[in-house]
Protein backbone atom coordinates (compact mmCIF):
# COMPACT_ATOMS: atom_id res chain seq x y z
CA UNK A 1 0.00 0.00 0.00
CA UNK A 2 1.55 3.53 -0.67
CA UNK A 3 1.82 5.84 1.83
CA UNK A 4 0.40 9.21 1.16
CA UNK A 5 2.61 12.37 1.81
CA UNK A 6 1.77 14.71 4.77
CA UNK A 7 0.35 17.72 3.25
CA UNK A 8 2.39 21.00 4.11
CA UNK A 9 -0.24 24.20 5.47
CA UNK A 10 1.02 27.05 2.78
CA UNK A 11 0.14 29.76 5.63
CA UNK A 12 2.03 27.62 8.36
CA UNK A 13 5.15 27.41 5.62
CA UNK A 14 4.56 31.21 5.26
CA UNK A 15 4.82 32.08 8.95
CA UNK A 16 7.82 29.46 9.24
CA UNK A 17 9.96 31.96 6.83
CA UNK A 18 9.03 35.09 8.48
CA UNK A 19 9.79 33.21 11.67
CA UNK A 20 13.81 32.92 10.14
CA UNK A 21 13.99 36.35 10.38
CA UNK A 22 13.60 36.66 13.92
CA UNK A 23 16.31 37.23 16.80
CA UNK A 24 16.94 33.72 18.07
CA UNK A 25 18.59 32.59 21.33
CA UNK A 26 18.98 28.87 22.55
CA UNK A 27 18.84 28.15 26.20
CA UNK A 28 18.89 24.85 28.31
CA UNK A 29 15.91 25.07 30.96
CA UNK A 30 17.78 22.73 33.66
CA UNK A 31 15.45 22.00 36.74
CA UNK A 32 12.39 24.59 35.57
CA UNK A 33 10.08 24.04 33.13
CA UNK A 34 10.33 24.83 29.71
CA UNK A 35 7.86 27.89 29.59
CA UNK A 36 9.53 29.11 33.31
CA UNK A 37 13.00 28.61 31.80
CA UNK A 38 12.04 30.92 29.20
CA UNK A 39 10.64 33.54 30.83
CA UNK A 40 13.17 33.96 33.53
CA UNK A 41 15.80 34.05 30.58
CA UNK A 42 13.95 37.06 28.83
CA UNK A 43 13.71 38.93 32.31
CA UNK A 44 17.08 38.04 32.97
CA UNK A 45 18.43 39.78 29.83
CA UNK A 46 15.86 41.85 29.09
CA UNK A 47 15.02 41.14 25.69
CA UNK A 48 13.12 43.21 23.43
CA UNK A 49 10.14 41.58 21.35
CA UNK A 50 10.42 40.11 18.49
CA UNK A 51 12.12 37.00 19.50
CA UNK A 52 12.11 33.01 19.03
CA UNK A 53 13.18 31.34 21.97
CA UNK A 54 14.84 27.51 21.78
CA UNK A 55 14.50 25.78 25.20
CA UNK A 56 16.29 22.26 24.87
CA UNK A 57 14.02 20.48 27.74
CA UNK A 58 16.13 16.96 27.14
CA UNK A 59 18.88 15.91 24.70
CA UNK A 60 16.22 14.58 22.24
CA UNK A 61 13.19 17.45 22.90
CA UNK A 62 13.20 21.05 22.19
CA UNK A 63 10.64 23.53 22.89
CA UNK A 64 10.33 26.84 20.78
CA UNK A 65 8.64 29.69 22.00
CA UNK A 66 8.00 33.37 20.51
CA UNK A 67 8.35 36.64 22.59
CA UNK A 68 5.65 39.02 21.38
CA UNK A 69 4.70 42.41 22.61
CA UNK A 70 1.20 40.20 23.67
CA UNK A 71 3.61 37.49 25.66
CA UNK A 72 5.03 34.13 25.15
CA UNK A 73 3.54 32.04 22.36
CA UNK A 74 4.18 28.80 21.29
CA UNK A 75 6.21 28.88 17.53
CA UNK A 76 4.10 26.50 15.92
CA UNK A 77 0.74 28.78 16.94
CA UNK A 78 2.60 32.15 15.71
CA UNK A 79 4.08 30.02 12.43
CA UNK A 80 -0.10 29.06 11.89
CA UNK A 81 -1.65 32.53 12.40
CA UNK A 82 1.59 35.12 12.36
CA UNK A 83 -0.75 37.75 10.53
CA UNK A 84 -1.91 37.99 14.21
CA UNK A 85 1.18 39.77 15.36
CA UNK A 86 2.32 43.32 14.12
CA UNK A 87 5.74 42.69 15.26
CA UNK A 88 6.38 40.13 12.47
CA UNK A 89 4.55 42.04 9.93
CA UNK A 90 7.45 44.82 10.20
CA UNK A 91 9.66 41.78 10.07
CA UNK A 92 8.15 40.28 6.94
CA UNK A 93 8.66 43.86 5.37
CA UNK A 94 12.42 44.37 6.10
CA UNK A 95 13.12 41.01 5.12
CA UNK A 96 11.81 41.31 1.56
CA UNK A 97 13.90 44.51 1.25
CA UNK A 98 16.80 43.25 2.52
CA UNK A 99 19.31 40.81 0.32
CA UNK A 100 19.41 37.12 1.51
CA UNK A 101 22.19 36.70 3.83
CA UNK A 102 23.44 32.97 5.40
CA UNK A 103 23.04 33.66 9.41
CA UNK A 104 24.85 31.48 12.43
CA UNK A 105 23.72 31.48 15.59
Amino acid sequence: MARRRKRKSRRRQEGRRILENVPQFSIECGEDKPVTAARKFIHSEGIAPPALLLVKRNEHTTDRYFWAEKGLFGAQYVEENHFLFPSLKLSDEEADELPVVAQSC
